[in-house]
């Protein structure tokens, strides 16, 4: 599932192409991608509608319209958002297409359709429950590690499980949270709420440094995920412990343990991650 990192690379590609341009028309080839409000409702009123700005909050894409209406796009598993030349060749398992004045097309892709496009004011789909109340953005300045210490004291789960609740931290999800927990040279399944400050500032330095240096590398490309212009990310080849289950580990040269953790797989050092 592409996580904070790759989505912010896809809004970094798409805010200068996307700012001040109009929407002329939506057509949509899988009208249930659409969940909030009605498919029909929702072609006739992005139709016209000028685009103010691209951002991103969590693993969720927000178009800002006018009217104080955001077009939101969660990729899911296997979602791309791309912008090309209407003469492009449409790709299987398009499911979008939004036309703009300057003739090119953003389309939304989805070969196992667990994505999905809401439109409404942020007020409104926070209220409708349509989109979900997320936690703080962990690269943003103002996320200090008093906060992250306040938000795990009181859990009793493990760490894995805090770093991957949407509602705890925003953005991060299985591959991040396995890096981040490495670098800090914690064990996923250790209690959340026992972690010392100290350890904790220490897990807080290695999540925004994670996830700052796949940003700079444009996203990890383990999967299906893609840029705004269908390129592959390079985070990949530098992760540490993700999809490295029985190789050495980088560090100490023990091979890599996988558990099952939280519902995910999760692969750490034993002798590193103590």
């Amino acid at each position: 599932m592409p996580e904070l990192p790759e989505v912010e690379t896809i809004v970094a590609d798409l805010r200068p192409h996307l700012a001040g341009r109009t929407i002329l028309r939506c057509e949509l080839i899988f009208p249930t991608i659409v969940r909030h409000p009605g498919p029909e409702v929702f072609i006739d009123s992005v139709a016209g509608m000028r685009i103010a700005g691209v951002r991103r909050r969590g693993k969720y894409i927000l178009v800002d319209l006018e009217n104080d209406l955001v077009l939101v796009v969660h990729l899911g598993m296997t979602g791309q958002l791309r912008l090309v030349d209407p003469v492009t060749p449409l790709q299987k398992h398009t499911h979008a297409i939004f036309t703009l004045d300057d003739g090119r097309q953003l389309r939304y892709r989805d070969p196992r359709r667990f994505g999905r496009l809401l439109l409404g004011t942020e007020a409104s789909l926070l209220a409708s429950k349509k989109m979900p109340r997320l936690g703080p953005e962990p690269i943003d300045p103002d996320f200090a590690p008093d906060e992250l210490y306040r938000r795990l004291r009181n859990r009793r789960t493990s760490l894995k499980a805090v770093l991957l609740d949407q509602g705890a931290i925003a953005g991060v999800g299985n591959i991040y949270a396995d890096e981040s927990l490495h670098r800090a040279r914690l064990r996923p399944d250790r209690l959340a709420g026992g972690l010392s400050r100290k350890s904790v500032q220490r897990l807080h330095e290695s999540i925004r440094h994670s996830l700052q240096t796949a940003i700079a590398n444009r996203g990890s490309s383990v999967d299906t995920y893609r840029d705004a212009w269908g390129e592959i990310g390079g985070q990949q080849e530098k992760l540490l412990v993700y999809g490295r289950a029985g190789e050495p580990c980088f560090t100490c040269g023990r091979p890599l343990t996988l558990i099952r953790l939280a519902g995910r797989s999760t692969v750490f050092c034993r002798r590193c991650q103590r």
